[in-house]
C-alpha cells in the first residue's frame, strides 16, 4: 500500500493540513482489511473523508447495490471509490457477495459506515464484522474525529467469532472520538438477539 505521492495526493494533503485536520494512517497488517469507519454523524463527513482517501492513496472502497452504479451516476460513484455488488450471484446474501469481491482483489481497504445512520441509532449493524470474519481479514477502526480534527485508521481488531469482546476493543479505541454532531452517535454496540441480531447486516 506503499504508494509514491502524486500532485493530487500531495493538494489533498495540503487542503487537509490547512483546515487543520491531521491524517493517520497506522502500519496496515496486509495488504487488505474491513474498515469500520466512525463516528458518521453529517454529510460533512464525506469531505475530510474524502481527502484523506486521496492523500493517503491506500485503495479504500466502499460497496453499493449494482443499481446505483448506472450511467451517468455511476462514473462519480466509481470515481469517489465506490463498487458494485451483485448479491444475487451470492444468492441474496450481502455479506457473501462482498467477501467474493474482496476475494476478488489483489488489495482493497472495504469501508463501512457502521452505525447506517447520520441520526443517532440504538446499535451497531454487524456487517463490516462478519465480512472480515468471513474473509479472514482484520478490521481497521477509521476515527471521523471532528473534535480533535483527526482523521484515519487508528489501529486494529482481529475479529474472534466472539461479538462482544470484538466490540468492547472497538469501543475502547474510539471513546474519545466525537463525531460533527455528538448527539447523533450511535453506541458502539452489536445488534442485539430481539432485534433480529447478531446478524449479517
Amino acid at each position: 500500500m506503499n504508494q509514491r505521492p502524486t500532485l493530487l495526493s500531495r493538494a489533498a494533503s495540503s487542503i487537509l493540513r490547512a483546515a487543520g485536520w491531521e491524517s493517520m494512517i497506522a502500519p496496515p497488517p496486509g495488504p487488505k482489511f474491513v474498515a469500520a469507519a466512525a463516528p458518521h454523524t453529517s454529510n460533512l463527513d464525506f469531505w475530510p473523508a474524502l481527502l484523506w482517501r486521496w492523500g493517503t492513496r491506500i485503495p479504500v472502497h466502499w460497496v453499493g447495490k449494482k443499481e446505483l452504479f448506472q450511467f451517468p451516476l455511476g462514473l462519480f460513484m466509481r470515481a469517489v471509490g465506490g463498487l458494485p455488488v451483485n448479491r444475487q450471484r451470492a444468492g441474496g446474501n450481502f455479506v457473501d457477495a462482498v467477501v467474493a469481491l474482496i476475494h476478488s482483489q489483489k488489495e482493497i481497504v472495504l469501508v463501512v459506515a457502521p452505525e447506517g445512520t447520520r441520526k443517532r441509532g440504538q446499535y451497531w449493524k454487524t456487517g463490516f464484522y462478519y465480512m472480515a470474519l468471513e474473509a479472514g481479514l482484520p478490521i481497521g477502526v477509521i476515527a471521523l474525529d471532528w473534535q480533535h480534527k483527526r482523521i484515519g485508521v487508528i489501529g486494529y481488531v482481529t475479529p474472534t467469532g466472539d461479538l462482544d469482546a470484538d466490540f468492547a476493543l472497538i469501543r475502547e479505541m474510539l471513546k474519545d472520538v466525537r463525531g460533527r454532531v455528538p448527539a447523533n452517535e450511535t453506541p458502539i454496540i452489536p445488534r442485539p438477539k430481539e432485534a433480529g441480531g447478531p446478524s449479517k447486516t
